[in-house]
């Protein structure tokens, strides 16, 4: 399932306030905010994963309520900051597990997962060999695995190295090229101004800014929602973020 991903007066008591905001496939939709801002919160009401008090979800029109579980599987993938596998399989077999949703075991898209994020020499090692970088490689590999339209993820850059991280971007952009809808929460601000298309600042549970990251991630934004002086050093695309 296509289209936009809808969020209307999105309300979670104690996280989350009247957010509203309309997700484009095509793009990246980086969530950014200081800690407790509601960052995560959101990208699993997003996800269909919790339920909002108020408010409501929807997909390509349709609310996530309404769709039946496999077909909302299908069409969003999710990866938690804390994702984990309960069993000590191979790296081949947990991106398998992507196709679950699909009710098939087709290998090219698990090998596509695996090329794109550079898991081909490691398919047959079990997860409690792989570093921190690689499990959450692996683990989103079983995200790839199983195609969906939208990709939502929690601070996938996190336990990645800067080659890894760097790849890990360029695919990302290239799927949005291809028109995946990716939302990702990042604290690395610098990682958001240079590569999302746009950009939503959270605060306390509330939306501060929404737009192209020049502008939701000005100067003044960032002192009035993390309260310290910062300027934007370098080019469009290539910029540092200076403190005081």
């Amino acid at each position: 399932m296509g289209g936009d991903l809808h969020a209307d007066k999105v309300a979670l008591a104690g996280r989350l306030l009247d957010i509203s905001a309309t997700l484009r496939p095509g793009e990246v939709t980086a969530i950014c905010g200081p800690n407790g801002a509601g960052k995560s919160s959101l990208l699993s009401c997003l996800a269909g994963l919790l339920a909002p008090d108020g408010g409501q979800v929807a997909l390509g029109g349709t609310l996530l309520t309404a769709l039946p579980p496999r077909e909302r599987a299908r069409a969003i993938g999710y990866l938690p900051q804390t994702a984990e596998a309960a069993w000590d399989i191979s790296v081949e077999t947990l991106a398998g597990l992507g196709r679950i949703p699909w009710g098939d075991a087709a290998a090219g898209p698990v090998e596509a997962a695996l090329e794109a994020l550079q898991l081909r020499d490691l398919r047959a090692r079990p997860l409690s060999r792989l570093s921190g970088g690689e499990r959450a490689r692996a683990l989103l590999a079983r995200v790839l695995a199983g195609q969906p339209r939208w990709l939502l993820a929690d601070e996938p850059l996190a336990n990645l190295d800067l080659a890894h991280g760097a790849a890990l971007v360029a695919r990302l952009r290239g799927l949005a090229a291809q028109g995946m809808g990716v939302v990702l929460v990042l604290h690395d601000l610098a990682q958001a101004m240079n590569h999302a298309d746009r950009v939503l600042v959270l605060s306390g549970g509330r939306l501060i800014a929404d737009g192209p990251p020049d502008e939701a991630l000005h100067q003044d934004v960032i002192a009035g929602v993390w309260g310290i002086k910062a300027r934007w050093l370098g080019d469009a695309g290539h910029r540092a973020l200076a403190l005081g």
